[in-house]
């Protein structure tokens, strides 16, 4: 089975449409999927709801998709950096699930799993818990939250084989793996393709029975979401 699409627009061709849930991988800026991202947002596709720790910033990730009113709900931990998002927002135009960082992890991850739910003490007595289950585990409580389960997984990885086993590199690995593994369908971007097998199996991130998809970007911008120096001494 090939696996290998000629360009991020092909690989997208019959599996995204309207109205979808969509996990991207990536934290700030450091492992998004820059191409398939690109050409999410020229398939036109619309009322989305996007599973990401955040939004990328005004003009790059998926604050393009906020640009062009793709997105009509964002599920994410961080919604900083991205004035677009907040005026959106704030002006009612877009819907935001707030989660904490670990729990959101902890969705994608039971996902892929195949658990519907799980408890946890994160978010206990605050508006995250409000209308949801909570029960009592050795004298603690604890609140309910369901998994998710994305029609669609975009990730970024730094080396594929042509069978889909992935590795990424260090930490732009963060949401990659648990979005892939709870998507319906995953695509992943790479900057490398090389030989099934020359992957080590100890190197091997995620196994390739979880990536449908993948598409060859060998120069992605990489941009830098804060650049701080220090003067030289």
């Amino acid at each position: 089975m090939n696996k290998i699409y000629p360009s991020a627009a092909e690989a997208l061709q019959g599996v995204v449409a309207d109205g979808q849930l969509i996990a991207v991988g990536g934290f700030g800026l450091c492992g998004i999927p820059e191409a398939l991202i690109d050409a999410l947002r020229d398939s036109g596709v619309k009322n989305l709801t996007a599973i990401s720790n955040n939004a990328g910033v005004d003009d790059f990730g998926l604050g393009k998709l906020l640009q062009t009113r793709q997105i009509k709900k964002m599920i994410s931990s961080y919604v900083g950096e991205n004035k677009e998002f907040e005026r959106q927002y704030l002006a009612g135009e877009l819907e935001l699930e707030f989660t904490p960082q670990g729990t959101l992890a902890e969705k994608l991850r039971a996902g892929g799993a195949g658990i519907p739910a799980f408890f946890t003490k994160t978010g206990v007595g605050t508006l995250v818990a409000e209308g949801k289950e909570l029960r009592e585990f050795g004298g603690e409580t604890y609140v309910m939250e369901h998994a998710l389960f994305p029609e669609v997984a975009l990730v970024k990885a730094d080396v594929a084989d042509k069978s889909g086993n992935l590795r990424f590199n260090l930490t732009a690995r963060n949401f990659n793996p648990a979005a892939a593994m709870a998507g319906k369908i995953c695509i992943v971007e790479v900057e490398r393709i090389v030989p099934t097998g020359e992957i080590a199996p100890d190197d091997v991130h995620l196994p390739g029975i979880y990536v449908h998809r993948i598409v060859h970007n060998p120069t992605p911008e990489k941009r830098i979401e804060k650049r701080t120096t220090r003067d030289r001494k």
